[in-house]
Formats: C-alpha cells, sequence, structure tokens
C-alpha cells in the first residue's frame, strides 16, 4: 500500500459501548488511503480488544498504547506514529459521514498550506440534547459557514476538536501537541490562529458529536470553565493586549473576578467596570469597581466583557458600536 495521505489521531478510554461504531465509520469513508492511530489510554474496558479485533482486520489501524497518561500524551504518541501529509482528528464515541475526509482534504488541497479544513457539526445521544449544547452547535456551526471563527475565539472553542484538518507541516509549525495543557483542543485552536492558519468555510456536515453523561467534556476537571479562563487570559496577553491603551474588565461575577485575579497576577494594570449598585464604589482583590459612566474617561480602552447576559451582551455590543470600536481590536467578549 502506498504511504497515507491522511492520518487520523485517536485516544480511546473506555468507550467500548461506541467503538464499533466509530471505527465503522472511519472504515466507510469513500477516501481510503488514510491510516488511523488509535491510542488505548489505559482503558479498564473491553475497548483494547475490540479495537485490536480491527486492527487485526484492515492493516490501516494501528492500535498503540499510551505509554504515559492522559488525552495529551496519547495525542503525541499517535502523532510521533503517523506519516501522512496531513492530520486530523477524531473521537472515539463519534461517527463520521462517508464523505468527511475526502471534503476536507480537497478543500485544503485547493486552499493550500496555512489553512484549516473545517465542517459542521451535530450533537446526537439516546437522551435529548440540551439547551446548552444546541447553542454551542447552532454558535459554532453559524462561524463555520462563513469561515469567520477565530472572530469570537475568545467566547469558546472556535474549532470542535475531532472536525479539523491541517497539514502536517503546518500543525508542526503550531507546535503539534507538545504544550501541556488543557483543555488541548483550545489551546491548538488558539495556536491555529497565533500562526494564521485561515479557517476554509464550510456548509457541509461532517461530525456527528455523541453527547452522553459520561463524556470527557462534561467529568473532567480539565475542562472546567476556570481552565478555559486562564487560557483566554494568557492568549489575550500574548496576542492582543496593547500596553499603550488602557484596560477594562467589565462584569464582577465569578468570570470577572477570576478574570480580574488573573491579570492581577500578570502584573496588568487595569479598570474594573460593573453595573451591580451594590459593587459599584467598593473594592474586590484591591482594584475599585467602577460604573458604566467612567468609561468616558478613558481615551481608546481596550476592553474585555465577562458579562453573561444576552440582553447585556447586546447593549455592550451596541455601545462599542457607537463608538466605532472593533471587535477583536477594541473589544473581547470572554463568554
Amino acid at each position: 500500500m502506498s504511504q497515507p495521505t491522511v492520518s487520523i489521531l485517536t485516544p480511546f478510554k473506555n468507550t467500548e459501548r461506541y467503538l464499533d461504531d466509530c471505527l465503522q465509520s472511519i472504515i466507510n469513508q469513500t477516501f481510503e488511503n488514510w491510516e488511523l492511530l488509535i491510542v488505548d489510554d489505559n482503558s479498564t474496558d473491553k475497548s483494547h480488544a475490540i479495537v485490536n479485533a480491527y486492527a487485526e482486520k484492515d492493516k490501516r489501524i494501528k492500535l498503540f498504547k499510551n505509554e504515559g497518561n492522559g488525552i495529551i500524551d496519547a495525542l503525541r504518541l499517535a502523532f510521533s506514529e503517523s506519516s501522512g501529509q496531513y492530520i486530523t482528528r477524531m473521537d472515539s464515541d463519534d461517527i463520521m459521514p462517508p464523505e468527511k475526509l475526502r471534503f476536507m482534504l480537497e478543500d485544503l488541497k485547493f486552499h493550500g498550506k496555512k489553512h484549516v479544513a473545517l465542517g459542521l457539526v451535530k450533537y446526537f445521544g439516546t437522551h435529548d440534547i440540551g439547551d446548552g449544547y444546541s447553542k454551542y452547535e447552532a454558535w459554532l456551526n453559524q462561524l463555520t459557514q462563513t469561515g469567520r471563527n477565530y472572530s469570537e475565539i475568545f467566547k469558546e472553542c472556535v474549532i470542535p476538536s475531532p472536525c479539523w484538518m491541517v497539514h502536517r507541516d503546518d500543525l508542526e509549525t503550531c507546535g503539534g501537541f507538545t504544550p501541556n495543557r488543557y483543555p488541548e483542543d483550545y489551546d491548538l485552536t488558539f495556536r491555529f490562529y497565533k500562526h494564521n492558519l485561515k479557517c476554509i468555510p464550510s456548509q457541509n456536515l461532517l461530525h456527528y458529536w455523541r453527547d452522553y453523561s459520561t463524556r470527557t467534556s462534561r467529568t473532567h476537571e480539565h475542562y472546567a470553565q476556570n481552565h478555559f479562563l486562564h487560557l483566554k487570559v494568557d492568549y489575550f496577553l500574548d496576542l492582543e493586549y496593547d500596553s499603550q491603551r488602557p484596560l477594562t474588565v467589565w462584569g464582577a461575577g465569578q468570570k470577572g473576578k477570576t478574570t480580574a485575579k488573573l491579570l492581577q497576577n500578570h502584573k496588568v494594570p487595569f479598570y474594573w467596570i460593573c453595573d451591580n449598585p451594590q459593587k459599584i464604589g467598593k473594592h474586590i482583590y484591591g482594584e475599585l469597581l467602577r460604573s458604566f459612566e467612567y468609561l468616558k474617561q478613558l481615551e481608546r480602552p481596550q476592553s474585555i466583557v465577562t458579562v453573561a447576559n444576552t440582553q447585556a451582551q447586546a447593549e455592550i455590543r451596541a455601545y462599542f458600536k457607537s463608538q466605532h470600536m472593533e471587535p477583536m481590536v477594541d473589544y473581547f467578549f470572554f463568554c
């Protein structure tokens, strides 16, 4: 067999219930020149035996055991064993539509290096999908349809971890899976952004994302919001912060407080804005909380918005627009 064009990296741990569906969806791809580097991350159920049975029948499936612990170690091992010119990820509990690899590869070949191929996603499960996941799916797909994923990168992860494909050289330029930072998919998305990999718009549904109560993104501490905020603040300071302009933080809820504390840890000065009359004029972490009116005294501020209320966000956006301020230049929504 010729050298595979696409390498699929897939960690798995105790997903015996879903592996048949996942592996069969990969085998059923209309594009056939792929290899699957699938890594057992210390499973205690029958997952390893299930994958091994597939690997014995199809030499494109290459099974490994994680020498470390956790998804990042597993991804490093899979990538180190891969040989494809193009790299993609897959989750062991999800399903690929038959045209996924073909559509993504065609997009990348057409647009060339320095691009990320994407696709629309759809949640499914044995129960009703929660409102939060439904909204996330709609929001993510809207961004992907226009290729404007990075325009809201500080809100949530704008590239789904199992639905991207890049040229091998570009992944290596971005650091691959070297950083030991969770959530690893969000960190990689920020690095795609940092290295100017453009998102290719897509109208194609290319991934079925299984939702269930014990899914890692629901249960593991590494995917809690406090880890997201660490990443957001670090990448904001690295990529967007202008120390010559005053910085404001909007909102004094839990996310606002965490953001303020992280900025203090970095010794970054800021003005703290809130609309809660009971907090205005008081100090939190030694910082004075000021009213919205204080903004008039600041010249060309940059703003981090941690306000989650939808109506309040709309009002804040309207204010920025009235001041001729631009998103991802003058203001950044963190939620």
